[in-house]
């Protein structure tokens, strides 16, 4: 095998506008299946997409010889079940964040996993694989800013709409599983480490009893990680990253466009130095590395370990409000 055969559980916006186009560009990949309970949509869309075969359902596609891995972007709530339900049809598994609604969930799903050794399966933080975050933490692991101290992360999108799953408390809905689960991430990834412990402030929705405003911070010993994310403020996003000999700042960390450079600031002393990072596709090359992992029978770039983690802190931040005092 030169290339791994996709397949496609639903019709999600993420997989129809970002992953499978990445897939489709991909060196080590090509999607060759999609699944949806409205059957029709999918014709339709398979067909604007050139994808050969649609399934009218998901244990289908599941069943399909000819699909190797499976990319799932179905809501939160639907994360585990269905990617145990992969697992146990022998198909790798690439999950979208975040991993599952508790640690319970996640743990359930490692243990799944740990009864199919040779199968792959990751969490969908395609983040951590563009070459601006791995710039940043070259610099850091190099001494670029002296000894990593605090992190700093924003994310924010205004979403009122009562029938978007986001919105949605049932389905997992919520910004600190959506987009907060970013900050929590990128903190323990840039410190390698876990926190100590956490304390969160949340801002419920009255009405979609969703959290519209989270904040956190982390303490990790060495240093703190402070994060604000909402979906109800001001589209933004912004990483600050300081030491005590100088700093990181990401200009567009998390959604980063696969059609023009990205940029990151490096400071140290007096000098400002712009780092320009080459054109790519973030969802390409998460996909090439997972397909990498399965046709080389290596391990994947983040192991499922690291999403039980970072829903357990996930899980901390939502506590700590819940009791008003540090977890």
């Amino acid at each position: 095998m030169t290339k791994i055969n996709w397949g496609v559980l639903s019709t999600a916006k993420i997989g129809l506008n970002k992953v499978i186009p990445a897939l489709q560009s991909g060196k080590f990949c090509t999607v060759t299946a999609i699944a949806s309970r409205d059957a029709a949509r999918a014709r339709t869309l398979a067909e604007q997409l050139g994808i050969p075969t649609v399934h009218g359902s998901y244990e289908a596609l599941l069943a399909d010889p000819g699909v190797d891995a499976v990319y799932i972007p179905l809501p939160n709530h639907l994360h585990v079940p269905w990617s145990i339900k992969a697992l146990e049809a022998g198909k790798h598994v690439l999950c979208e964040k975040p991993i599952g609604l508790s640690t319970r969930e996640a743990q359930e799903l490692l243990d799944a996993a740990s009864r199919h050794p040779r199968i792959k399966i990751m969490e969908a933080f395609m983040y951590r694989h563009h070459p601006q975050w791995q710039a940043a933490r070259r610099l850091i692991a190099g001494g670029g800013i002296g000894n990593l101290r605090t992190v700093q992360s924003f994310f924010s999108y205004w979403n009122v709409d009562p029938q978007n799953i986001r919105n949605i408390a049932a389905m997992g809905g919520g910004g600190l599983m959506d987009i907060g689960c970013y900050c929590v991430s990128l903190s323990r990834f840039l410190f390698d480490t876990e926190p100590r412990r956490v304390l969160g402030i949340v801002e419920y929705d009255p009405a979609f009893g969703t959290d519209r405003m989270t904040s956190g911070v982390l303490e990790f010993g060495k240093g703190t990680a402070t994060f604000t994310c909402s979906t109800q403020l001001s589209p933004y996003q912004r990483v600050n990253i300081f030491g005590t000999e100088g700093r990181i700042e990401i200009e567009i960390p998390f959604n980063a466009p696969s059609d023009r450079p990205c940029r990151l600031w490096h400071e140290r002393g007096a000098t400002i130095t712009e780092i320009a990072v080459e054109t790519c596709d973030q969802y390409t090359i998460q996909g090439d590395l997972f397909a990498r992992a399965i046709l080389d029978d290596t391990p994947v770039p983040t192991p499922l370990d690291d999403a039980v983690a970072n829903m357990r802190v996930l899980e901390a931040v939502l506590e700590s409000a819940r009791l008003g005092t540090w977890v």
